[in-house]
């Protein structure tokens, strides 16, 4: 695989490991619990993985939490302020909005 020059790829062909080009994508999360009517917003770079410990740790007291709206972003830089930006509306109503009916 060749770096693209002279476009603007969806994901960045810059980042190496071992001489594999490797693609870290952060995800921003909304996780919504039934049995407690909550909504949780996190970020992460595996979202299989932090819905599985948030289900493991019971957080927030409820253990059947599902992942209702996610985001992709490039970069923990952009994920950390998208989550910040959803979690400083602070209403109920703001949250309910991104999510797909």
């Amino acid at each position: 695989m060749q770096e693209v020059i002279g476009s603007t790829p969806i994901f960045s062909t810059k980042s190496r490991i071992s001489g594999i080009f490797s693609f870290m994508l952060y995800t921003v999360y909304i996780l919504y619990s039934a049995e407690k009517d909550r909504y949780y917003i996190g970020q992460t770079e595996d979202v299989n993985r932090r819905l599985n410990e948030h289900i493991v740790r019971k957080n927030l007291g409820a253990c059947n939490w599902q992942i209702v709206y996610i985001e992709i972003f490039e970069t923990r830089a952009e994920a950390v302020r998208r989550e910040s930006e959803i979690k400083s509306k602070k209403r109920r109503s703001y949250i309910e909005s991104l999510i797909p009916s």
